[in-house]
C-alpha cells in the first residue's frame, strides 16, 4: 500500500490489485477516479467528479489530478522494476540461484481449473523436457521435432547395445529454441538450430531436448548436449556463437547449462569423458576446462552422470558444486581449480541438483541404491573422511527430481512418490508422506508451498508445515516431465504438448 499526499490535502491511496493494474481511491468519501493498466491511465469517474465538486474547488481538482497522474506514472514503475528483479526474472534451471525457491512476496494459485484459470496456452511442437526460461516479456523453452527410424534402422542402431531394451531412437531430429511472448502466448522466434541425421539412441523418460536453456544480458545459451551449445539473441533470434562439447552420453543429454558472471559453465559427463568446461558468455571461447576425479568403475555405463552445477557462496567465496559418478566436487567458477572433493561411493547416472542449506551441500547419490549425503564445503583437498557429515537411509532418494533447501530443511521428493523431509544438519528424518505417482520434473516451493509435478499430469500442493498436509491436486492433460516456473504470482506449466500461463482466480 502506497498513499500520496496532494496539493487539495487530500489522501489517496494506490492499492496494488494484480501483476498489471491499481486502484486510485479518494479516502473520504471513498470514491474510485482512474485506474491504471499496464502502462496506460484510464479515467472512469474523472468527470463525475469535477461536475460534482464545488466550482471553487475545480481548478485545484485538475491540478491536483495532472501532478497525482504525473506522480504515478513515474513511481509505478518501481514496484514494476522491482518485479522484473524478482518474480519476473527465472533465468536458468531452477531460478536465478538454482534453488527452485520462489521470492517470498510470490502468492502463486493453490487449487486451481486449469480450463477456467488459464491466461493462455501454446502448443509446442514435438517433444523436450526442458524447463522454460524467462526475462522481460520473452519466455524461451527447447524441443526436438523427430522423424521416426524404421525397424531396420533401430536393429542397426541398437545392435549389440546391452542397454537396448531401455532405448529408443529416432531416424533424425531437428532442435529447436523457441520464444514466446510472456503477455499474449504468441510464438515470437521459432529457430532451428541444427538437424542431427540418424541421432544416437536416447532412454524414452529422456527426450533430445531436455537440458534448460539460460539468459543473461541479452543472450540465451542452449545446449543439447553432445549435439551442440548455441548462443542465441534474444531479441533478434539470431545465433551468436555455437560450440560442440562432445561426450557419449549413452541414453541422452541432461546438465544444463550455468551462467556465471561472464561465464558460461557446462558439465560434460559421459561414459567416455567427464570434465566441467566455461566458455566466454559474449563469445563462446575456452575460460578453463577441468577434468573430473578419476573414477574406479572401468564400464563407462558406471561413469555418467547429468547434473547440474549450483553456485553456492562458502564464507565469502563462490564455489560450483557438481555431484558425478563417485565423486561430488566444489571449484572455483571463475578459475575451474578443484576445491574439494569427496568420494560418496558407487553411485551414478546422477541427476538431481544438489541443494545447500545450514552450511552443507546435500545431494543423491544417483543409481543403484540412492542415498541422501550432506558435504561440509569448507574443506579443501579430498574431504572425504572429513567432510561428509552425514548419509541417509538408501532407496528412499530421489533419481531424477531436485532438492529444495528451505529453513534449515531438506525436501526432497522421490521418483516414485515418497516426499521425506530431513533436518539438513544432522540428516534426522522429521517427516514422510506418500504423494502417489511418480516423478521426473523438480518441485517449486513458493509462499511456503511444494509444488509437486507428475508424470501422471497431478500438480500436488503440499504445505511445508510439520504435517506435510495435501492443500489441493490439480489435473493437468497430459504428463508433467519440465519442471514449473513463476511468473509473478502466476505458474508457468509445461505440459506434454503445450506450455501454460495459470494465473489466481480473480
Amino acid at each position: 500500500m502506497v498513499t500520496f499526499k496532494i496539493a487539495l490535502g487530500v489522501l489517496f491511496k494506490v492499492r496494488c490489485n494484480g501483476l498489471d493494474s491499481f486502484l486510485i481511491q479518494k479516502t473520504q468519501p471513498t470514491y474510485m477516479f482512474c485506474r491504471v493498466h499496464q502502462h496506460f491511465i484510464f479515467p472512469t469517474d474523472l468527470i463525475d467528479i469535477l461536475f460534482t465538486t464545488k466550482p471553487v474547488w475545480k481548478l485545484n481538482m485538475i491540478r491536483s489530478i495532472i501532478y497525482l497522474t504525473l506522480l504515478v506514472c513515474s513511481t509505478m514503475t518501481l514496484p514494476l522494476a522491482n518485479s522484473q528483479e524478482t518474480n519476473h526474472h527465472w533465468s536458468q534451471f531452477r531460478g536465478l540461484d538454482g534453488s527452485g525457491i520462489a521470492e517470498p512476496n510470490a502468492r502463486p494459485p493453490v487449487e486451481f481449473e486449469v480450463s477456467k484459470q488459464t491466461v493462455w496456452e501454446t502448443e509446442i511442437p514435438g517433444t523436450g523436457w526442458s524447463s522454460p526460461v524467462y526475462t522481460g516479456n520473452k519466455v524461451w523453452l527447447t524441443t526436438s521435432i523427430s522423424s521416426a527410424a524404421s525397424p531396420a534402422e533401430i536393429a542397426e542402431k541398437l545392435k549389440g547395445d546391452r542397454l537396448a531394451q531401455i532405448k529408443t531412437i529416432a531416424s533424425s531430429v531437428e532442435l529447436h529454441a523457441i520464444c514466446i511472448d510472456l503477455n499474449n502466448g504468441k510464438i515470437i522466434h521459432d529457430v532451428i538450430l541444427r538437424k542431427i541425421e540418424s541421432p544416437e539412441p536416447i532412454n524414452p523418460m529422456n527426450s533430445y531436448a531436455s537440458p534448460t536453456p539460460a539468459i543473461k544480458d541479452g543472450k540465451v545459451i542452449f545446449h543439447f548436449g553432445n549435439y551442440g551449445t548455441w548462443c542465441v539473441d534474444e531479441s533478434t533470434g539470431e545465433v551468436i556463437w555455437e560450440r560442440k562439447f562432445v561426450v557419449k552420453h549413452s541414453v541422452g543429454p541432461g546438465s544444463s547449462p550455468v551462467v556465471f558472471n561472464d561465464k558460461v559453465i557446462i558439465v560434460c559427463d559421459g561414459t567416455d569423458l567427464q570434465y566441467i568446461v566455461a566458455v566466454e558468455l559474449n563469445t563462446g571461447k575456452d575460460v578453463w576446462k577441468t577434468d573430473r576425479p578419476p573414477i574406479r568403475a572401468s564400464d563407462g555405463e558406471y561413469r555418467k552422470a547429468y547434473c547440474t552445477p549450483i553456485i553456492i557462496d562458502v564464507d565469502g567465496t563462490q564455489q560450483a558444486v557438481v555431484p558425478g559418478a563417485q565423486w561430488v566436487a566444489g571449484y572455483n567458477p571463475d578459475t575451474g581449480e578443484e576445491l574439494w572433493r569427496a568420494d560418496h561411493g558407487s553411485g551414478f547416472s546422477i541427476t538431481p541438483m544438489p541443494a545447500y542449506q545450514s552450511g552443507l551441500v546435500v545431494f543423491s547419490t544417483g543409481y543403484m541404491k540412492s542415498f541422501l549425503v550432506a558435504v561440509d564445503p569448507t574443506g579443501r583437498g579430498d574431504i572425504t573422511e572429513t567432510g561428509i557429515t552425514w548419509r541417509s537411509q538408501p532407496k528412499k532418494a530421489p533419481n531424477m527430481p531436485s532438492l529444495i533447501g528451505h529453513n534449515g530443511k531438506i525436501y526432497a521428493i522421490s521418483d516414485r512418490g515418497i516426499l521425506r523431509v530431513l533436518e539438513a544438519a544432522t540428516g534426522k528424518v522429521l517427516n514422510e508422506q506418500r504423494i502417489g505417482g511418480n516423478f521426473s520434473s523438480s518441485p517449486l516451493l513458493a509462499d511456503d508451498n511444494l509444488y509437486l509435478s507428475s508424470r501422471e499430469g497431478l500438480m500436488t500442493v503440499v504445505s511445508c508445515s510439520a504435517d506435510l498436509s495435501k492443500i489441493a491436486t490439480n489435473k493437468f492433460e497430459s504428463s508433467l516431465m519440465a519442471s514449473p516456473i513463476l511468473v509473478g504470482d502466476d505458474l508457468l506449466v509445461r505440459t506434454e504438448k503445450k506450455l501454460i500461463r495459470i494465473q489466481n482466480e480473480k
